[in-house]
């Protein structure tokens, strides 16, 4: 169950006119931070960022589940289940003894997965297989929903990282 201020931030990236993936973005950093505080763990940084991505279809973000090819089967039924779930059109079965389950076995998984080079890996090997107009294309739009203050941040972060580089 996503904390009540997930949500929150959730809906105002939503007033901001962002992406339902940055929308669900915040799940994500969420579920990195539970694993981070030691909470539970996971298989793998792709496995933390489904989970996050999971509770924010189950919390109404408006992610559709991955299109076929993309995933396996059993993966686009899940992420169905739970947009249909967030959409209002299903009720949610509770399961506690699947959910005390899946508890028990997360928290027998490692901890670095959530680490600033897994997740630094698991970045750049995403961005790959995308193509460089689509990285422009999502890189233009963020660009324009970010405002004048972060995007004064972020320049002035890129300045200072550009300068430590160069030493």
């Amino acid at each position: 169950m996503p904390r009540q201020e997930v949500i929150r931030k959730a809906r105002q990236d939503k007033r901001a006119g962002k992406s339902a993936s940055t929308q669900a973005g915040e799940f994500v950093k969420d579920q990195i931070d539970k694993i981070r505080k030691g909470k539970h763990g996971a298989r793998s940084t792709k496995q933390a960022i489904a989970i996050g991505l999971s509770e924010a279809r189950r919390a109404g973000v408006d992610l559709p589940p991955p299109r076929k090819g993309r995933v396996k089967k059993a993966t686009r039924r899940s992420a169905k289940y739970a947009y249909e779930v967030g959409q209002g059109k299903r009720t949610a079965k509770r399961r506690p003894r699947v959910s005390r389950a899946v508890e028990k076995g997360l928290k027998k998984e490692p901890r670095s997965t959530a680490s600033r080079s897994a997740l630094s890996k698991q970045g750049k090997r995403a961005a790959s297989q995308r193509s460089a107009a689509s990285r422009s294309a999502t890189a233009r739009k963020a660009s324009r929903t970010k405002g004048a203050k972060a995007r004064s941040t972020a320049a002035k972060k890129a300045a200072r990282t550009r300068a430590r580089r160069r030493s």
